[in-house]
């Protein structure tokens, strides 16, 4: 017998540690060559890691949520001498071009097993079950740690919860029959839900925040917008109000090149851009992600719209690169027909300026002799008060608003 260790991968970019945020088996479980056994996630990488080899997992490295440095042992595998080859690890999300391999350590003949039990392995505290099953189990008051799983690995069942309630171990019922829920879960906060929740916590501590919300009125925007959808050239997108402020914020931002720049505040440091990259904050399954329009001010209508779609598809689809992710110079948070009536959007740090998109509503409006609808829509924005002042944030969105309400002037070159 020998013993196979697996060691945290080396992604490059200065990467020193990455965290364990999935784990597929437990010390005593058997594996297969090229079966994944973990995920690690870098900055914006998930990197899956499968075995090298057929054997049986007797020591891992920690737990979900855990920190690893980087070619740090991470798991060991009992298995026969003379095993076959390591094979490559998959980036499954936010890949870099390259193909990374697992640190290897070579065979080494294996310790007695008295003197190295798999019992010294940390343990698996959480019930391993699927999300369904979990739902059921709240839902019926049962506590998983009291139902034995019948399973692969000990995995908990829907029916290994069914039977603990047929068998005795129901929860108690309040008058007219309904079930007592006691139940509570403990989730641990990691892989991307624990980055955004980081990076929120540095914008919020570091960044004072004054946020100016200002009403714009849609309607002409509305109608220029309605009739480009209806004439589509082949290959146009679906335009939607999104590519329009671009092109506006483009044009605000020559005025007020300040708007457009990040703060490096360790090193004292504004740097103001003259290119103009667009971050657009979009939700995807494993929470909140901003793809990047590069270049917006060399991009007209159509080209805004195309690059958008795209890189939405490629973030909610997991296959964006670092590139598309990161690089930002300004930020728009749009929740679309969500987008309530005010906001008060996150600066993405280290940017000095966000724009809030809030819905659009059709509200009764003075003209100055009678009331008429219009579509309205609220522009929440946030800025960064040690670099803009509230008068040059009012300026920018009052700016942002005359190139809104008068579409024509988006399209006026100089």
């Amino acid at each position: 017998m020998g013993e196979f260790i697996i060691k945290m991968p080396d992604v490059g970019e200065g990467v020193a540690e990455a965290e364990l945020v999935e784990l597929h088996v437990r010390p005593g479980d058997p594996v297969r060559e090229d079966m994944v056994i973990a995920a690690v996630m870098t900055d914006k990488a998930t990197v899956e890691i499968p075995s090298p080899v057929d054997g049986t997992v007797i020591w891992l490295a920690g737990n979900i949520g855990d920190r690893i440095a980087v070619k740090a042992p991470l798991v060991r595998i009992e298995t026969a001498e003379g095993a076959g080859e390591a094979q490559p690890v998959r980036i499954s999300q936010a890949p870099t071009a390259e193909v990374v391999k697992p640190e290897i350590a070579r065979p080494v003949p294996a310790a007695p097993v008295s003197a190295a039990p798999a019992a010294a392995a940390p343990p698996v505290e959480k019930p391993l079950a699927a999300p369904s099953v979990r739902l059921f189990a709240r839902e019926s008051g049962v506590d998983l740690r009291q139902v034995q799983g019948s399973g692969p690995a000990g995995r908990i069942l829907r029916e290994d919860v069914e039977q603990f309630l047929v068998q005795g171990a129901a929860p108690a019922l309040v008058k007219g029959g309904s079930v007592k829920k006691t139940a509570t879960e403990e989730i641990k906060l990691t892989g991307l839900r624990r980055r955004i929740a980081e990076k929120m916590v540095l914008s919020t501590s570091r960044i004072p925040h004054i946020t100016y919300v200002e009403e714009i009125d849609m309607t002409a925007l509305e109608e220029l917008r309605a009739t480009m959808n209806g004439d589509l050239r082949e290959g146009h997108p679906k335009l939607t109000v999104l590519p329009f402020l671009m092109r506006a914020l483009v044009k605000a931002i020559a005025e007020q090149p300040e708007v457009n720049a990040t703060f490096d505040d360790d090193a004292g440091i504004i740097t103001r851009y003259s290119a103009v990259h667009i971050g657009i904050a979009t939700q995807t399954q494993a929470g909140l992600t901003v793809p990047v329009v590069r270049h917006a001010e060399a991009r007209g209508i159509w080209d805004c719209a195309a690059e958008m779609a795209r890189l939405a598809d490629a973030a909610r689809s997991g296959t964006a690169t670092r590139d598309e992710l990161s690089g930002s110079t300004i930020t728009i948070s749009s929740l679309g027909a969500l987008g309530g009536i005010v906001s008060t959007p996150v600066i993405n740090h280290p940017e000095v300026a966000i724009i809030g998109v809030n819905k659009i509503a059709t509200r009764p409006v003075w003209d100055g002799t009678q009331f008429v609808p219009r579509k309205m829509m609220n522009l929440s924005s946030s800025f960064d008060h040690r670099i803009i002042d509230g008068w040059d944030a009012a300026t920018f969105v009052q700016r942002i608003r005359t190139l809104i309400e008068t579409p024509a002037l988006i399209f006026i070159e100089g």
